[in-house]
């Protein structure tokens, strides 16, 4: 009875989702987001816990992530038609995380481009099938082949694109978070989207490299902008200031973990003792921590050979 039952509820909560249109959030002047939850993915959320949004343009509009599964997808895109009569033209994924991705299939129609890191199609080739192959126990959908909608178009550096009376400016990062991590800059609001470059609440997870992702940080926290949108959390408004707690934690993993190292220390007491004073000022701590401090050992191990 308790398996029919929960059955029930993720059948009628898939339902919702997929006639319902997202709420999202206007945070700059045609700059609209959905803020997920800090949650791991179940079969309650379906994977979809990660700010996902668009940019209207005079001519059309750039979706941003478009969520972590189908149905999420469409509600993005009937959040979209509720605001504006004008076309969707691009689809920029930010990293190939499920939970940034799995609308795309939404937004496969003729005149929409998707866009994204040069490194991204690799990323979802290589990961697409294990996302496909977990989806039912992970996030209670099932997922197809068809569910991979690799970029058009590949960024290795910048590019621009124009929606009409605004342009975006799309930046391909050095390995961070990932080794596609992709931001997207409206100079018009100074709005900059983030995305998972930047966690708030949510426990930061290391992807890419621990030294690539604070290098990262450090250039950007020196630039200018009125709105920072992050992967998870809410919208900042106080850059650079918004952006110290997460530094601070990935500071802390790097100075104590090479403190561990320069010890003769072993992982498995690293994986005990690093940067857990910082376990009280995260959500997910103990979801990601142990594997954010087993990447960094990976990383810095080996760092003065």
């Amino acid at each position: 009875m308790k398996k029919i039952l929960f059955g029930l509820l993720v059948f009628f909560s898939q339902q919702v989702l997929a006639l319902s249109a997202l709420a999202v959030t206007e945070v700059s002047s045609g700059v609209f987001v959905h803020f997920g939850k800090p949650e791991l993915p179940n079969k309650i959320n379906h994977g979809a816990i990660a700010n996902i949004g668009f940019i209207v343009g005079d001519r059309c509009v750039a979706v941003i992530d478009t969520g972590g599964n189908p149905e999420q997808g469409y509600a993005l895109k009937k959040a979209i038609q509720k605001i504006t009569t004008t076309a969707i033209c691009f689809v920029i994924n930010t990293h190939v995380h499920p939970d940034h991705i799995f609308g795309n299939i939404a937004f496969k129609q003729q005149g929409v481009k998707f866009i994204g890191h040069k490194n991204l199609a690799r990323a979802m080739s290589t990961r697409g099938r294990y996302y496909i192959e977990k989806s039912i126990d992970q996030i209670g959908v099932k997922l197809k082949e068809k569910n991979i909608i690799a970029p058009e178009k590949a960024v290795k550096n910048h590019l621009i694109i124009d929606l009409g009376g605004r342009k975006l400016v799309l930046t391909a990062h050095p390995t961070a978070h990932t080794d596609n991590d992709l931001t997207v800059f409206d100079p018009k609001t100074n709005t900059l989207w983030m995305a998972d470059l930047l966690f708030l609440e949510h426990l930061p997870v290391i992807d890419g490299s621990l030294i690539g992702w604070l290098n990262e940080l450090n250039r950007m926290e020196k630039q200018n902008y009125k709105v920072v949108i992050p992967g998870h959390g809410p919208v900042v408004t106080d850059w650079p200031k918004g952006l110290q707690a997460e530094k601070y934690y990935l500071q802390t993993i790097l100075t104590e973990t090479r403190e561990m190292i320069a010890k003769g220390k072993f992982i498995e007491e690293a994986i005990k003792t690093v940067a857990y004073s910082e376990k009280d000022k995260w959500k997910l701590f103990d979801q990601f921590h142990k594997k954010n401090i087993t990447s960094a050992f990976a990383e810095l191990e080996w760092e003065d050979e």
